[in-house]
């Protein structure tokens, strides 16, 4: 009665356990990745960062508009006196004029105005400056579909690798289930006297060796698992429901090849770096123009002097201002920016080529992965039939303990063979659909695999 009580203990613990575990198949997972991964988000909020300053570039175009207040003490106050005054206009000095003065402005002086600079020409540097902004905010958008795709690739092989390590859990509890019932034959056929002693001995080891490979897998699959849920940022156990699986076939490699090399973010982030570049021989092209400009003044307050008095108020004008010597090496920074231009159009034609190989590499080992799963069906059945062969000639004194384990430990090891080709064929299918931007069309494969 006391051992009944705790079996029920034992299986309601693993009950509550497995009611805790959460189930989340591979679409869901990576729906999480996208809302809550730190490093995806921390690139959405660089591309917000560059919009928003590529925004800001718009205001170039518009005037600058500054108040401004200024206090000036001088060494004396300015006085002029008649005799200046006629002096500067060539006449004689009337009688008893000589010695009167005036007071133009006393030697604190303050003054408050409004000054407004429009630029209306600048040699394109503005319009260069834009499209630099234009270059940045694209060159994070890439960025963010790069940091994506490779999120994605990361997640297949977490989630994936869960599933195939606990696959292998099942291959070995199945060794140990099949080691533990032949150890119970063997002792039956040497209490009859049928097998001597080694050969119960052999299945004892053989079952203990069994115990501690399948302890073994079970933690491999915890390792794997505490990764994924470290991926999924959760804190719950998690449990992956979408399985392995093998395609017939695959489309042809031209259509990868194609969208790949159509749509791969990194040469928009290439094509990103191009604008940039040019941007700079555009904005270094500019230092060769005179920059032209409007201006304006208006005065707020100016004391109460004579001279502020007789000052106007306001005033507008046009300024232009003409480089005719520069000391910033505007014409090697022209060199520089064209050699910069060639460099991202070298490493352009240098990514396609990579891409392209990447492309048929990825493609072929998914196929070798293929051939190597349906391969090994042949080899599954001759195993399965050896197991139950060798028990059956065991049990008749036919065969020895040491014929059975080994039949037992090559099924699952073709098992486990299976199962790699097939994770290695979804992880090469995954890096496929990410570098051609097709991750959406992953549930089709699922379904054709289902399918047959």
């Amino acid at each position: 009665m006391l051992k009944m009580t705790r079996v029920s203990i034992l299986i309601t613990t693993l009950l509550s356990i497995s009611v805790q575990a959460k189930s989340v198949d591979f679409d869901s997972a990576w729906k999480n990745v996208l809302n809550n991964h730190n490093g995806i988000a921390a690139e959405r909020m660089n591309v917000q960062r560059q919009e928003s300053l590529a925004s800001g570039t718009s205001d170039l175009n518009l005037p600058s508009i500054t108040l401004s207040a200024n206090y000036t003490y001088l060494d004396d106050d300015v006085t002029v006196s008649a005799e200046q005054v006629w002096n500067s206009t060539n006449a004689s000095i009337p009688f008893l004029l000589p010695n009167l003065t005036s007071t133009l402005s006393e030697r604190d002086i303050f003054t408050s105005s409004i000054r407004a600079i429009w630029p209306i020409f600048t040699g394109g540097r503005i319009s260069a400056a834009e499209s630099a902004a234009e270059g940045k905010t694209a060159e994070a958008r890439s960025q963010l579909l790069m940091k994506q795709q490779a999120s994605y690739e990361d997640l297949a092989k977490y989630y994936f690798s869960t599933v195939l390590a606990k696959e292998v859990v099942n291959t070995y509890s199945e060794v140990e289930q099949g080691l533990a019932k032949h150890r119970d034959n063997a002792i039956k056929l040497q209490q009859q006297g049928q097998i001597a002693k080694v050969e119960r001995l052999q299945a004892d080891a053989s079952y203990d060796k069994a115990k501690v490979d399948l302890r073994k897998a079970q933690q491999d699959y915890d390792i794997a698992n505490a990764a994924l849920v470290s991926m999924l940022q959760t804190t719950e156990t998690v449990t992956p429901e979408t399985q392995l699986f093998i395609n017939k076939s695959l489309p042809q490699l031209n259509a990868f090849v194609d969208s790949t090399l159509d749509t791969y973010p990194g040469l928009s982030l290439l094509d990103a770096k191009e604008l940039q570049a040019e941007s700079l021989v555009k904005a270094e092209k500019g230092r060769y123009y005179p920059d032209v400009y409007l201006y304006g003044n208006y005065n707020l307050y100016e004391g109460d002097s004579l001279s502020a008095e007789i000052t106007p108020d306001w005033l507008v004008g046009v300024g232009v201002n003409v480089p005719l010597l520069d000391n910033k090496g505007r014409s090697d920074k022209v060199v520089a920016a064209h050699s910069a231009i060639q460099q991202v159009k070298y490493l352009k034609t240098q990514a396609k080529q990579d891409l392209a190989l990447l492309v048929e590499k990825t493609y072929r080992e998914a196929l070798q992965a293929i051939d190597e799963y349906n391969g090994l069906a042949s080899s599954l059945e001759l195993a399965k039939e050896n197991v139950q062969l060798r028990e059956k000639a065991f049990k008749q004194g036919l065969s020895t303990s040491l014929d059975v384990v080994d039949a037992e430990l090559y099924l699952a090891s073709i098992k486990t063979q299976r199962s790699l080709a097939s994770f290695n064929y979804v992880i090469s299918l995954v890096k496929l659909l990410a570098l051609s931007n097709q991750t959406d069309t992953f549930v089709q494969y699922q379904l054709q695999a289902r399918q047959g």
